[in-house]
Protein backbone atom coordinates (compact mmCIF):
# COMPACT_ATOMS: atom_id res chain seq x y z
CA UNK A 1 0.00 0.00 0.00
CA UNK A 2 1.26 3.43 -0.20
CA UNK A 3 1.15 6.15 2.51
CA UNK A 4 1.95 9.26 2.40
CA UNK A 5 1.77 10.84 6.11
CA UNK A 6 1.11 7.73 8.64
CA UNK A 7 -2.50 8.63 8.90
CA UNK A 8 -5.65 7.14 7.91
CA UNK A 9 -6.05 9.99 5.12
CA UNK A 10 -2.74 9.55 3.83
CA UNK A 11 -3.94 5.46 2.95
CA UNK A 12 -4.72 5.91 -0.64
CA UNK A 13 -4.67 1.94 -1.79
CA UNK A 14 -5.65 -0.49 0.90
CA UNK A 15 -5.11 -4.29 0.30
CA UNK A 16 -4.47 -4.03 -3.26
CA UNK A 17 -7.73 -3.32 -4.07
CA UNK A 18 -9.47 -0.47 -2.51
CA UNK A 19 -8.96 3.49 -2.95
CA UNK A 20 -10.13 5.10 -0.43
CA UNK A 21 -11.57 8.60 -0.50
CA UNK A 22 -13.21 11.62 1.34
CA UNK A 23 -13.89 10.81 5.01
CA UNK A 24 -17.96 10.12 5.41
CA UNK A 25 -17.70 10.13 9.65
CA UNK A 26 -15.68 9.64 12.48
CA UNK A 27 -16.21 7.94 16.34
CA UNK A 28 -14.11 7.02 19.07
CA UNK A 29 -14.01 3.69 17.35
CA UNK A 30 -12.77 3.87 13.96
CA UNK A 31 -12.99 6.45 10.72
CA UNK A 32 -15.37 5.42 7.72
CA UNK A 33 -14.59 6.98 3.95
CA UNK A 34 -16.02 6.22 1.31
CA UNK A 35 -13.92 3.46 -1.08
CA UNK A 36 -13.82 1.93 -4.42
CA UNK A 37 -13.17 -1.56 -4.79
CA UNK A 38 -10.75 -1.27 -8.16
CA UNK A 39 -11.15 -4.84 -8.67
CA UNK A 40 -14.75 -4.84 -8.63
CA UNK A 41 -15.43 -1.22 -10.03
CA UNK A 42 -17.98 -0.74 -7.07
CA UNK A 43 -18.23 2.07 -4.76
CA UNK A 44 -17.60 0.98 -1.00
CA UNK A 45 -17.42 2.24 2.53
CA UNK A 46 -14.21 1.48 4.72
CA UNK A 47 -14.49 1.37 8.65
CA UNK A 48 -10.81 2.11 9.86
CA UNK A 49 -10.55 1.07 13.27
CA UNK A 50 -8.11 2.72 15.22
CA UNK A 51 -4.60 1.11 15.78
CA UNK A 52 -4.37 0.80 19.14
CA UNK A 53 -6.90 -1.96 19.07
CA UNK A 54 -4.88 -4.16 16.78
CA UNK A 55 -2.07 -4.95 19.64
CA UNK A 56 -4.43 -6.95 21.17
CA UNK A 57 -3.71 -10.39 19.71
CA UNK A 58 -6.89 -11.86 21.26
CA UNK A 59 -8.98 -8.86 19.18
CA UNK A 60 -7.45 -9.40 16.16
CA UNK A 61 -8.13 -13.57 15.94
CA UNK A 62 -11.86 -12.32 17.16
CA UNK A 63 -11.94 -9.48 14.89
CA UNK A 64 -11.55 -11.99 11.76
CA UNK A 65 -13.58 -14.39 13.30
CA UNK A 66 -16.86 -12.10 14.16
CA UNK A 67 -16.19 -10.29 10.13
CA UNK A 68 -16.60 -13.68 9.13
CA UNK A 69 -19.74 -14.17 10.93
CA UNK A 70 -20.86 -10.77 9.95
CA UNK A 71 -19.98 -11.99 6.24
CA UNK A 72 -22.40 -14.44 5.77
CA UNK A 73 -25.65 -12.73 6.73
CA UNK A 74 -26.95 -11.40 3.62
CA UNK A 75 -30.25 -9.05 4.31
CA UNK A 76 -32.06 -5.84 3.18
CA UNK A 77 -31.71 -4.70 6.67
CA UNK A 78 -28.43 -5.31 7.27
CA UNK A 79 -25.00 -3.61 5.75
CA UNK A 80 -23.30 -6.16 4.13
CA UNK A 81 -19.77 -6.80 4.98
CA UNK A 82 -17.60 -7.65 2.00
CA UNK A 83 -14.28 -8.23 3.76
CA UNK A 84 -11.93 -7.58 6.43
CA UNK A 85 -8.21 -6.98 7.34
CA UNK A 86 -5.21 -5.62 8.61
CA UNK A 87 -2.89 -3.16 7.05
CA UNK A 88 0.33 -2.22 8.17
CA UNK A 89 1.17 1.39 8.11
CA UNK A 90 4.32 3.32 8.59
CA UNK A 91 3.49 7.10 10.39
CA UNK A 92 6.44 9.46 9.90
CA UNK A 93 8.46 8.75 12.85
CA UNK A 94 9.25 5.33 11.16
CA UNK A 95 7.10 3.28 13.68
CA UNK A 96 5.14 0.71 11.89
CA UNK A 97 1.04 0.04 13.73
CA UNK A 98 -1.47 -2.19 12.13
CA UNK A 99 -4.85 -0.78 10.76
CA UNK A 100 -7.84 -3.17 11.45
CA UNK A 101 -9.83 -2.18 8.38
CA UNK A 102 -13.74 -3.31 7.34
CA UNK A 103 -14.90 -3.11 3.58
CA UNK A 104 -18.95 -2.30 3.93
CA UNK A 105 -21.60 -1.68 1.56
CA UNK A 106 -22.14 1.98 0.72
CA UNK A 107 -25.22 2.99 1.84
CA UNK A 108 -26.70 6.41 0.22
CA UNK A 109 -28.06 7.80 3.15
CA UNK A 110 -28.00 9.30 6.72
CA UNK A 111 -27.47 8.02 10.10
CA UNK A 112 -29.92 7.50 12.94
CA UNK A 113 -28.47 9.54 15.37
CA UNK A 114 -28.26 12.72 12.65
CA UNK A 115 -31.92 12.04 12.24
CA UNK A 116 -32.51 12.18 15.86
CA UNK A 117 -30.79 15.00 16.17
CA UNK A 118 -32.88 17.09 14.75
CA UNK A 119 -35.59 16.54 17.31
CA UNK A 120 -38.37 13.79 18.31
CA UNK A 121 -40.02 11.76 14.91
CA UNK A 122 -43.14 11.27 14.66
CA UNK A 123 -44.42 7.88 16.65
CA UNK A 124 -45.63 6.52 13.33
CA UNK A 125 -42.36 6.91 11.70
CA UNK A 126 -40.42 6.12 14.97
CA UNK A 127 -42.44 2.90 15.28
CA UNK A 128 -41.55 2.03 11.33
CA UNK A 129 -37.41 2.13 12.00
CA UNK A 130 -37.71 0.43 15.06
CA UNK A 131 -40.01 -2.18 12.93
CA UNK A 132 -36.77 -2.60 10.38
CA UNK A 133 -33.68 -2.34 13.26
CA UNK A 134 -36.03 -5.45 14.88
CA UNK A 135 -36.15 -7.03 11.56
CA UNK A 136 -32.77 -7.17 11.23
CA UNK A 137 -32.78 -8.68 15.06
CA UNK A 138 -34.74 -11.10 14.26
CA UNK A 139 -32.73 -12.39 11.39
CA UNK A 140 -29.34 -12.12 13.25
CA UNK A 141 -30.30 -13.88 16.32
CA UNK A 142 -31.82 -16.61 14.02
CA UNK A 143 -28.31 -17.00 12.44
CA UNK A 144 -26.83 -16.85 15.80
CA UNK A 145 -25.37 -13.62 16.23
CA UNK A 146 -25.60 -10.89 18.85
CA UNK A 147 -24.84 -7.80 17.58
CA UNK A 148 -24.19 -6.33 21.23
CA UNK A 149 -24.19 -2.33 20.33
CA UNK A 150 -27.67 -1.48 18.98
CA UNK A 151 -27.93 2.53 18.62
CA UNK A 152 -28.71 5.24 16.97
CA UNK A 153 -24.75 5.49 15.78
CA UNK A 154 -24.97 2.15 14.01
CA UNK A 155 -28.56 2.60 12.44
CA UNK A 156 -28.37 4.33 8.85
CA UNK A 157 -31.76 5.04 6.89
CA UNK A 158 -31.68 5.28 2.97
CA UNK A 159 -32.79 7.72 1.20
CA UNK A 160 -35.83 5.73 0.13
CA UNK A 161 -36.41 5.23 3.77
CA UNK A 162 -34.82 1.67 4.65
CA UNK A 163 -33.74 1.42 7.59
CA UNK A 164 -30.14 -0.64 7.74
CA UNK A 165 -28.27 -1.89 10.63
CA UNK A 166 -24.36 -2.10 10.53
CA UNK A 167 -21.26 -3.86 13.10
CA UNK A 168 -22.85 -6.80 13.35
CA UNK A 169 -20.24 -9.04 14.93
CA UNK A 170 -17.34 -5.88 15.97
CA UNK A 171 -18.94 -5.68 19.24
CA UNK A 172 -18.85 -8.59 20.65
CA UNK A 173 -14.91 -9.12 18.88
CA UNK A 174 -14.36 -5.83 21.08
CA UNK A 175 -15.78 -7.32 24.28
CA UNK A 176 -14.23 -10.66 23.77
CA UNK A 177 -10.85 -9.41 23.56
CA UNK A 178 -8.27 -8.63 26.61
CA UNK A 179 -9.12 -4.37 26.16
CA UNK A 180 -10.09 -2.97 29.60
CA UNK A 181 -13.38 -1.76 31.39
CA UNK A 182 -12.31 1.63 29.95
CA UNK A 183 -11.26 0.80 26.85
CA UNK A 184 -14.19 -0.95 25.79
CA UNK A 185 -16.24 2.07 27.27
CA UNK A 186 -14.60 4.37 24.80
CA UNK A 187 -15.06 1.99 22.14
CA UNK A 188 -18.33 1.26 22.04
CA UNK A 189 -19.47 4.92 22.61
CA UNK A 190 -21.57 5.72 25.25
CA UNK A 191 -23.46 3.90 27.94
CA UNK A 192 -26.39 5.29 27.19
CA UNK A 193 -28.10 2.11 25.07
CA UNK A 194 -26.60 -0.11 27.76
CA UNK A 195 -28.24 -3.17 29.49
CA UNK A 196 -28.33 -3.74 32.93
CA UNK A 197 -27.24 -6.81 32.11
CA UNK A 198 -24.38 -5.29 30.19
CA UNK A 199 -24.00 -2.69 32.94
CA UNK A 200 -23.62 -5.51 35.81
CA UNK A 201 -20.83 -7.17 33.16
CA UNK A 202 -23.15 -10.12 33.07
CA UNK A 203 -23.43 -12.61 30.13
CA UNK A 204 -25.38 -11.20 27.39
CA UNK A 205 -28.06 -12.93 24.51
CA UNK A 206 -30.33 -11.91 22.19
CA UNK A 207 -32.91 -9.91 24.53
CA UNK A 208 -30.02 -7.55 25.18
CA UNK A 209 -30.50 -6.36 21.66
CA UNK A 210 -34.10 -5.99 22.61
CA UNK A 211 -33.20 -4.16 25.52
CA UNK A 212 -30.95 -0.98 23.49
CA UNK A 213 -33.54 -1.52 20.58
CA UNK A 214 -35.80 0.12 23.58
CA UNK A 215 -33.73 3.05 24.53
CA UNK A 216 -33.57 3.90 20.57
CA UNK A 217 -37.38 3.64 20.38
CA UNK A 218 -37.40 6.11 23.84
CA UNK A 219 -35.16 8.55 22.13
CA UNK A 220 -36.90 8.55 18.72
CA UNK A 221 -40.29 9.36 20.23
CA UNK A 222 -38.68 11.70 23.09
CA UNK A 223 -35.44 13.14 21.53
CA UNK A 224 -33.68 12.46 24.34
CA UNK A 225 -32.73 9.18 25.44
CA UNK A 226 -34.06 7.47 28.99
CA UNK A 227 -31.16 7.97 31.34
CA UNK A 228 -28.42 10.90 31.06
CA UNK A 229 -25.51 11.19 32.96
CA UNK A 230 -22.03 13.36 33.65
CA UNK A 231 -20.36 10.08 33.35
CA UNK A 232 -20.79 6.67 31.83
CA UNK A 233 -21.18 4.93 35.25
CA UNK A 234 -23.35 7.16 36.53
CA UNK A 235 -25.41 6.27 33.37
CA UNK A 236 -25.04 2.70 33.56
CA UNK A 237 -26.18 2.75 37.05
CA UNK A 238 -29.33 4.32 36.37
CA UNK A 239 -30.10 1.38 33.69
CA UNK A 240 -29.38 -1.10 36.85
CA UNK A 241 -31.25 0.65 39.11
CA UNK A 242 -33.65 3.37 38.12
CA UNK A 243 -37.14 3.62 36.20
CA UNK A 244 -36.93 5.99 33.26
CA UNK A 245 -39.88 8.82 32.84
CA UNK A 246 -42.67 7.44 30.65
CA UNK A 247 -42.19 8.73 26.92
CA UNK A 248 -45.58 10.28 27.16
CA UNK A 249 -44.81 12.62 29.81
CA UNK A 250 -42.07 14.12 27.38
CA UNK A 251 -44.04 13.71 24.23
CA UNK A 252 -48.25 13.96 24.87
CA UNK A 253 -48.09 12.68 21.03
CA UNK A 254 -46.99 9.00 22.55
CA UNK A 255 -49.81 6.85 22.95
CA UNK A 256 -50.69 4.77 26.11
CA UNK A 257 -50.12 1.57 24.22
CA UNK A 258 -46.85 2.93 22.79
CA UNK A 259 -45.72 3.49 26.22
CA UNK A 260 -46.70 0.47 27.26
CA UNK A 261 -44.56 -1.24 24.84
CA UNK A 262 -42.09 1.07 25.20
CA UNK A 263 -41.87 0.41 29.16
CA UNK A 264 -41.60 -3.21 28.61
CA UNK A 265 -38.60 -3.02 26.48
CA UNK A 266 -37.27 -1.31 29.12
CA UNK A 267 -37.77 -3.99 32.07
CA UNK A 268 -34.66 -4.61 33.96
CA UNK A 269 -35.19 -8.13 34.63
CA UNK A 270 -34.38 -9.57 31.05
CA UNK A 271 -36.83 -12.16 32.09
CA UNK A 272 -39.62 -9.27 31.96
CA UNK A 273 -38.86 -8.00 28.79
CA UNK A 274 -39.69 -8.98 25.08
CA UNK A 275 -38.09 -12.73 24.50
CA UNK A 276 -37.69 -12.06 20.93
CA UNK A 277 -37.28 -9.92 17.97
CA UNK A 278 -40.99 -11.02 16.92
CA UNK A 279 -42.59 -10.25 19.58
CA UNK A 280 -41.41 -6.72 20.40
CA UNK A 281 -42.48 -6.17 16.32
CA UNK A 282 -45.78 -7.78 17.25
CA UNK A 283 -46.82 -5.36 20.31
CA UNK A 284 -45.58 -2.64 18.23
CA UNK A 285 -47.56 -3.56 15.59
CA UNK A 286 -50.68 -3.77 18.08
CA UNK A 287 -49.87 -1.15 19.67
CA UNK A 288 -50.21 1.11 16.69
CA UNK A 289 -53.50 0.32 16.18
CA UNK A 290 -54.24 2.07 20.06
CA UNK A 291 -54.51 -1.22 21.77
CA UNK A 292 -52.14 -2.30 24.50
CA UNK A 293 -50.72 -5.20 23.63
CA UNK A 294 -52.08 -8.47 25.61
CA UNK A 295 -47.70 -9.74 26.34
CA UNK A 296 -47.74 -5.64 28.17
CA UNK A 297 -47.33 -7.12 32.12
CA UNK A 298 -50.24 -5.17 34.45
CA UNK A 299 -49.71 -6.22 37.98
CA UNK A 300 -46.94 -3.36 38.55
CA UNK A 301 -48.08 -0.21 40.38
CA UNK A 302 -45.50 1.96 38.90
CA UNK A 303 -45.44 0.38 35.70
CA UNK A 304 -49.72 1.23 35.14
CA UNK A 305 -49.06 4.83 36.80
CA UNK A 306 -46.73 5.46 34.74
CA UNK A 307 -48.74 4.40 31.89
CA UNK A 308 -52.42 4.96 32.46
CA UNK A 309 -51.80 8.68 33.72
CA UNK A 310 -51.16 8.74 37.99
CA UNK A 311 -48.84 10.85 38.39
CA UNK A 312 -45.55 9.66 37.56
CA UNK A 313 -43.44 11.26 40.18
CA UNK A 314 -45.85 9.58 42.95
CA UNK A 315 -43.59 8.35 45.70
CA UNK A 316 -45.49 5.12 46.68
CA UNK A 317 -45.19 4.04 43.09
CA UNK A 318 -41.50 5.35 42.50
CA UNK A 319 -40.44 3.27 45.49
CA UNK A 320 -42.45 0.41 45.45
CA UNK A 321 -40.35 -0.37 41.76
CA UNK A 322 -37.26 0.33 42.71
CA UNK A 323 -37.14 -1.76 45.72
CA UNK A 324 -38.27 -4.47 42.99
CA UNK A 325 -35.56 -3.85 41.06
CA UNK A 326 -32.89 -3.54 43.71
CA UNK A 327 -34.33 -6.89 45.13
CA UNK A 328 -35.04 -5.21 48.71
CA UNK A 329 -35.81 -6.99 51.53
CA UNK A 330 -37.51 -4.93 53.10
CA UNK A 331 -41.40 -6.01 52.45
CA UNK A 332 -44.46 -6.12 53.87
CA UNK A 333 -45.23 -9.03 56.28
CA UNK A 334 -47.49 -11.26 54.82
CA UNK A 335 -50.88 -11.90 56.29
CA UNK A 336 -51.97 -15.27 55.33
CA UNK A 337 -52.62 -17.87 57.44
CA UNK A 338 -50.33 -20.91 57.34
CA UNK A 339 -49.04 -24.26 59.29
CA UNK A 340 -45.91 -23.72 61.26
CA UNK A 341 -42.58 -23.89 60.46
CA UNK A 342 -41.27 -26.47 62.73
CA UNK A 343 -44.32 -28.47 61.09
CA UNK A 344 -43.75 -27.85 57.21
CA UNK A 345 -39.35 -28.80 58.46
CA UNK A 346 -41.12 -31.85 60.27
CA UNK A 347 -42.86 -33.29 57.46
CA UNK A 348 -39.98 -32.94 55.02
CA UNK A 349 -37.72 -34.74 57.61
CA UNK A 350 -39.92 -37.79 57.38
CA UNK A 351 -40.09 -37.79 53.92
CA UNK A 352 -36.91 -38.13 53.49
CA UNK A 353 -36.50 -40.62 55.33
CA UNK A 354 -38.54 -42.80 53.81
CA UNK A 355 -37.36 -41.95 50.05
CA UNK A 356 -33.92 -42.95 51.18
CA UNK A 357 -34.74 -45.44 52.83
CA UNK A 358 -36.64 -47.32 49.76
CA UNK A 359 -33.87 -46.66 47.65
CA UNK A 360 -31.29 -48.37 50.09
CA UNK A 361 -33.79 -51.26 49.99
CA UNK A 362 -34.36 -51.45 46.05
CA UNK A 363 -30.51 -50.85 45.37
CA UNK A 364 -29.52 -53.98 47.31
CA UNK A 365 -31.81 -56.66 45.57
CA UNK A 366 -30.40 -58.56 43.23
CA UNK A 367 -31.59 -57.82 39.48
CA UNK A 368 -33.57 -61.23 39.83
CA UNK A 369 -35.54 -60.31 42.59
CA UNK A 370 -36.63 -57.20 40.91
CA UNK A 371 -37.67 -59.34 37.55
CA UNK A 372 -38.08 -62.94 38.08
CA UNK A 373 -36.10 -65.31 36.93
CA UNK A 374 -38.45 -66.46 34.32
CA UNK A 375 -39.45 -63.49 33.29
CA UNK A 376 -36.14 -61.69 33.36
CA UNK A 377 -34.34 -60.58 29.46
CA UNK A 378 -30.37 -60.31 29.57
CA UNK A 379 -29.03 -57.16 27.70
CA UNK A 380 -26.90 -58.73 25.19
CA UNK A 381 -23.26 -57.72 24.60
CA UNK A 382 -23.34 -55.41 21.14
CA UNK A 383 -20.31 -52.97 22.11
CA UNK A 384 -18.55 -52.65 18.96
CA UNK A 385 -20.97 -53.34 16.25
CA UNK A 386 -23.02 -50.90 14.47
CA UNK A 387 -26.30 -49.33 15.36
CA UNK A 388 -28.25 -51.60 12.47
CA UNK A 389 -26.84 -55.28 13.60
CA UNK A 390 -26.78 -53.99 17.46
CA UNK A 391 -29.79 -52.30 17.36
CA UNK A 392 -31.66 -55.46 15.73
CA UNK A 393 -30.30 -58.04 18.52
CA UNK A 394 -31.95 -56.10 21.03
CA UNK A 395 -34.83 -55.79 19.43
CA UNK A 396 -35.08 -59.92 18.97
CA UNK A 397 -34.17 -59.92 22.33
CA UNK A 398 -37.75 -58.55 23.62
CA UNK A 399 -36.25 -55.13 24.13
CA UNK A 400 -36.98 -50.96 23.29
CA UNK A 401 -33.72 -49.24 22.20
CA UNK A 402 -33.28 -45.31 22.45
CA UNK A 403 -30.26 -44.26 20.41
CA UNK A 404 -27.75 -41.24 21.95
CA UNK A 405 -25.25 -40.03 19.33
CA UNK A 406 -21.73 -39.41 20.92
CA UNK A 407 -18.74 -38.34 19.65
CA UNK A 408 -15.74 -40.88 19.81
CA UNK A 409 -11.97 -40.30 18.88
CA UNK A 410 -11.52 -44.20 19.48
CA UNK A 411 -14.81 -45.47 18.02
CA UNK A 412 -15.61 -45.36 14.75
CA UNK A 413 -18.71 -43.81 13.40
CA UNK A 414 -22.00 -45.66 13.98
CA UNK A 415 -20.57 -48.41 16.17
CA UNK A 416 -22.03 -48.65 19.39
CA UNK A 417 -19.65 -47.58 22.45
CA UNK A 418 -21.80 -48.97 25.38
CA UNK A 419 -25.24 -49.60 26.82
CA UNK A 420 -27.57 -48.28 29.63
CA UNK A 421 -27.65 -50.79 31.30
CA UNK A 422 -24.85 -52.57 30.83
CA UNK A 423 -24.56 -55.57 28.90
CA UNK A 424 -25.65 -59.12 31.08
CA UNK A 425 -27.89 -57.42 33.06
CA UNK A 426 -31.65 -58.92 33.33
CA UNK A 427 -34.44 -56.91 32.69
CA UNK A 428 -38.38 -57.08 31.86
CA UNK A 429 -39.05 -57.12 28.14
CA UNK A 430 -39.81 -54.31 27.17
CA UNK A 431 -37.64 -52.07 28.88
CA UNK A 432 -35.65 -49.51 27.39
CA UNK A 433 -32.36 -49.67 26.52
CA UNK A 434 -30.36 -46.37 25.96
CA UNK A 435 -27.77 -47.12 23.25
CA UNK A 436 -25.01 -44.72 22.55
CA UNK A 437 -23.83 -44.89 19.12
CA UNK A 438 -20.13 -42.99 17.69
CA UNK A 439 -20.54 -40.03 15.94
CA UNK A 440 -16.67 -40.39 15.18
CA UNK A 441 -14.15 -37.93 16.25
CA UNK A 442 -15.35 -33.98 17.44
CA UNK A 443 -16.21 -32.08 14.53
CA UNK A 444 -14.50 -28.35 14.62
CA UNK A 445 -14.43 -25.38 11.93
CA UNK A 446 -11.51 -25.07 9.82
CA UNK A 447 -11.16 -21.07 9.93
CA UNK A 448 -10.69 -19.13 6.78
CA UNK A 449 -6.98 -19.18 6.34
CA UNK A 450 -6.23 -18.08 2.30
CA UNK A 451 -4.38 -14.89 2.05
CA UNK A 452 -3.46 -15.09 5.77
CA UNK A 453 0.26 -14.92 6.61
CA UNK A 454 1.86 -18.34 7.16
CA UNK A 455 2.42 -17.50 10.57
CA UNK A 456 -0.87 -16.46 11.37
CA UNK A 457 -2.37 -19.19 9.92
CA UNK A 458 -0.59 -21.72 11.91
CA UNK A 459 -2.26 -19.75 15.39
CA UNK A 460 -5.63 -19.85 13.90
CA UNK A 461 -5.05 -23.23 13.23
CA UNK A 462 -3.70 -24.32 16.77
CA UNK A 463 -6.54 -22.17 18.23
CA UNK A 464 -8.98 -24.13 16.33
CA UNK A 465 -8.48 -26.97 17.78
CA UNK A 466 -6.44 -28.66 14.50
CA UNK A 467 -2.57 -29.75 14.41
CA UNK A 468 -0.53 -27.56 12.21
CA UNK A 469 1.90 -30.51 9.82
CA UNK A 470 3.71 -28.78 7.20
CA UNK A 471 3.85 -25.66 4.73
CA UNK A 472 4.97 -25.94 0.67
CA UNK A 473 5.61 -23.30 -1.50
CA UNK A 474 3.88 -23.02 -4.67
CA UNK A 475 3.76 -19.98 -7.51
CA UNK A 476 1.31 -17.72 -7.52
CA UNK A 477 0.73 -14.45 -10.09
CA UNK A 478 -1.24 -12.26 -7.23
CA UNK A 479 -0.93 -13.32 -3.44
CA UNK A 480 2.18 -12.16 -1.75
CA UNK A 481 5.08 -14.10 -0.76
CA UNK A 482 4.37 -16.00 2.28
CA UNK A 483 0.85 -15.95 2.31
CA UNK A 484 -1.32 -19.13 2.18
CA UNK A 485 -2.56 -19.77 -1.32
CA UNK A 486 -3.86 -23.40 -0.60
CA UNK A 487 -5.05 -25.95 2.54
CA UNK A 488 -4.94 -29.49 2.90
CA UNK A 489 -6.83 -31.65 6.06
CA UNK A 490 -6.59 -35.08 5.15
CA UNK A 491 -4.93 -35.81 2.49
CA UNK A 492 -7.90 -33.12 0.71
CA UNK A 493 -8.45 -29.70 -0.60
CA UNK A 494 -10.90 -27.04 0.39
CA UNK A 495 -11.60 -24.85 -1.89
CA UNK A 496 -11.91 -21.92 0.38
CA UNK A 497 -9.04 -22.31 2.78
CA UNK A 498 -11.67 -23.21 5.45
CA UNK A 499 -15.01 -22.36 6.82
CA UNK A 500 -15.82 -26.20 6.46
CA UNK A 501 -15.75 -29.10 9.39
CA UNK A 502 -13.79 -31.42 9.99
CA UNK A 503 -12.24 -33.63 12.34
CA UNK A 504 -11.22 -32.02 15.81
CA UNK A 505 -7.23 -33.03 15.79
CA UNK A 506 -6.61 -33.25 12.09
CA UNK A 507 -3.65 -32.35 10.60
CA UNK A 508 -3.89 -29.02 8.30
CA UNK A 509 -0.68 -28.47 5.85
CA UNK A 510 -0.25 -25.21 4.16
CA UNK A 511 0.57 -24.06 0.58
CA UNK A 512 1.92 -20.15 0.85
CA UNK A 513 3.00 -18.68 -2.12
CA UNK A 514 6.51 -17.83 -3.10
CA UNK A 515 6.51 -14.61 -4.96
CA UNK A 516 7.22 -16.22 -8.36
CA UNK A 517 5.26 -17.31 -11.05
CA UNK A 518 6.35 -20.27 -13.82
CA UNK A 519 7.41 -18.89 -17.36
CA UNK A 520 6.55 -21.44 -19.77
CA UNK A 521 8.30 -21.34 -23.13
CA UNK A 522 6.04 -19.45 -25.63
CA UNK A 523 8.42 -20.51 -28.54
CA UNK A 524 7.13 -20.88 -31.74
CA UNK A 525 3.42 -19.59 -30.72
CA UNK A 526 1.43 -17.08 -32.55
CA UNK A 527 2.35 -13.86 -30.90
CA UNK A 528 -1.45 -13.32 -30.19
CA UNK A 529 -1.29 -16.17 -28.35
CA UNK A 530 1.83 -15.91 -26.20
CA UNK A 531 1.31 -12.37 -25.05
CA UNK A 532 -2.74 -13.55 -24.15
CA UNK A 533 -0.91 -16.70 -21.82
CA UNK A 534 2.15 -14.40 -20.48
CA UNK A 535 -0.02 -11.20 -19.30
CA UNK A 536 -2.94 -13.52 -18.49
CA UNK A 537 -4.75 -13.69 -15.03
CA UNK A 538 -2.69 -17.01 -13.75
CA UNK A 539 0.41 -15.26 -14.89
CA UNK A 540 -0.30 -11.21 -14.53
CA UNK A 541 3.29 -10.90 -16.76
CA UNK A 542 4.29 -7.30 -18.32
CA UNK A 543 4.59 -8.44 -21.98
CA UNK A 544 6.86 -6.43 -24.39
CA UNK A 545 6.67 -7.03 -27.89
CA UNK A 546 10.12 -6.99 -30.32
CA UNK A 547 9.06 -7.51 -33.69
CA UNK A 548 11.26 -8.69 -36.79
CA UNK A 549 11.41 -8.27 -40.18
CA UNK A 550 13.55 -10.72 -41.65
CA UNK A 551 11.16 -13.58 -41.27
CA UNK A 552 7.33 -13.56 -42.16
CA UNK A 553 4.33 -15.28 -39.87
CA UNK A 554 3.33 -13.66 -36.36
CA UNK A 555 5.78 -17.32 -34.59
CA UNK A 556 7.65 -15.81 -31.19
CA UNK A 557 11.19 -16.71 -31.99
CA UNK A 558 12.85 -15.56 -28.96
CA UNK A 559 11.68 -14.56 -25.79
CA UNK A 560 13.76 -13.23 -22.09
CA UNK A 561 13.74 -14.18 -20.21
CA UNK A 562 13.57 -17.83 -21.16
CA UNK A 563 10.70 -20.05 -19.87
CA UNK A 564 11.26 -20.83 -15.58
CA UNK A 565 10.86 -19.56 -12.26
CA UNK A 566 10.47 -15.18 -11.83
CA UNK A 567 9.37 -12.29 -9.46
CA UNK A 568 5.79 -11.45 -9.51
CA UNK A 569 5.17 -8.62 -12.15
CA UNK A 570 8.13 -9.09 -14.01
CA UNK A 571 8.33 -8.12 -17.41
CA UNK A 572 8.98 -10.63 -20.09
CA UNK A 573 10.51 -9.46 -24.05
CA UNK A 574 8.94 -11.27 -26.89
CA UNK A 575 10.83 -11.34 -30.55
CA UNK A 576 8.34 -12.59 -33.41
CA UNK A 577 8.53 -12.32 -36.78
CA UNK A 578 6.82 -9.45 -38.70
CA UNK A 579 8.59 -9.34 -42.14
Amino acid sequence: MTVTDGTAAGIRLLAGRYQIGDLLGHGGMADVHVGLDARLNRKVAVKLLKPSLANDPAFRTRFRQEAQAAARMAHPTIVRVFDAGEETVREPNGTEVQVPFIVMEHVDGKLLKDLVAQGPLDPAEAVRIVDGILTALEYSHRAGVVHRDIKPGNVMVTSSGQVKVMDFGIARAISDSSATIAQTSAILGTAQYFSPEQARGEGIDVRTDLYSTGVVLYELLTGKAPFRGDTAVAVAYQHISEMPVPPSAINPSVSPALNAVVMHALAKDRGERFQTAADFRADLDVAMTGKVPDRIPGNDDGFNAALFGVNPTSTAASEATLRRLADDTERAPRTQNRPPVAWIWGGVTIMAVIIVATLVWVFTLAPQQLVGTGAAVEIPNVAGQTFKVGGQKLLDAGLKVSRLDQSSDKVPADQIVSVDPSAGTRVIPGYVVQVTVSSGPQQVTLPGLIFQPEADAQTAIVAAGLVYGSTATDFSASVPVGQVIGVEVAGSTTPNGGNVQVPKGSTVNLVVSNGNVQIPDVRGQSITTARDTLAGSALGLTVKLHPVSSCTGQAVTAQSPGAGPAAQKSSITLTYCNG
